[in-house]
């Protein structure tokens, strides 16, 4: 197993990507805790990951909350002694609006997801994986964090901030055996697409949303991103930091 005997925090791991990474890292031998803030969607993929044998603790609360974010992390220190993983998946998504027409509300939400919840959940478990000598991050962006022209100017905004956490992380915490790695994640089958539980995605609204772009790239499922998440985090990828990696079909390659 990859990842025996470590221990992980994975964000908005009651579905999509996250869910895929969550269950992923328990096979692996990982003790996850995983955080949601749906109750009803942790406790699935709680049971779902026991029955398989492996073991995830479910933790709800709103990453975008800087007590829940910190108890987060905390929980994982406190109960299992320590943290070598960090995996910032939560995210939120505006709808394709420019500055002139985005809300405030949109702003504050979506920045408090996607760009504050890393922070603090970063803050935490940098201070802890300092004093036991290194760990390792990685921040789930999107295609939004190196191009202009693939979602709204908030949701935009807030992946380039989210890149540039990756990168601040990266060089000043090297020192410390401490590695970020920020994905560059292209249309994947998730909520955050959809709006709408798996079971009931719209096909045909998924299909229009890789023609938004010049090339009409495939759909990605969440497992192919837990697949390249697990790399990153293992001892397979020690020399990997500060690297921002595409996961995309192709989608950067159009320009």
């Amino acid at each position: 197993m990859r990842l025996a005997g470590k221990v992980a925090v994975v964000t908005g791991a009651g579905s999509g990507m996250g869910r895929s990474i969550a269950l992923l890292f328990a096979r692996e031998g990982a003790t996850v805790v995983a955080g949601d803030i749906d109750a009803a969607r942790i406790e699935k993929v709680t049971a779902e990951a026991t029955a398989a044998g492996g073991k995830i603790v479910g933790v709800v609360g709103d990453i975008s909350k800087r007590e829940d974010a910190e108890a987060l992390v905390q929980r994982a220190i406190d109960e299992f002694g320590k943290l070598d993983i960090l995996v910032n998946n939560a995210g939120v998504m505006d709808m394709m609006e420019g500055v002139a027409n985005f809300k405030d509300e949109t702003y504050e939400r979506v920045f408090g997801v996607n760009v504050y919840g890393p922070f603090v959940t970063s803050r935490a478990a940098v201070r802890h994986m300092k004093e036991r000598g290194g760990g390792a991050i990685v921040n789930v962006a999107s295609v939004a964090a190196v191009s202009g022209a693939s979602a709204g100017a908030v949701y935009t905004a807030s992946k380039h901030a989210l890149l540039g956490l990756s990168r601040n992380t990266a060089y000043a915490y090297a020192p410390f055996g401490i590695r970020c790695n920020t994905l560059i994640v292209g249309g994947v089958e998730t909520n955050i697409m959809a709006g709408a539980d798996p079971a009931e995605f719209d096909h045909e609204a998924l299909a229009q949303y890789g023609k938004w772009h010049a090339v009409n790239v495939r759909t990605l499922q969440p497992d192919e991103v837990a697949n390249l998440v697990l790399f990153l985090v293992s001892d397979e990828a020690s020399g990997v930091n500060g690297a921002e990696v595409a996961i995309d079909a192709g989608w950067t390659a159009a320009g």
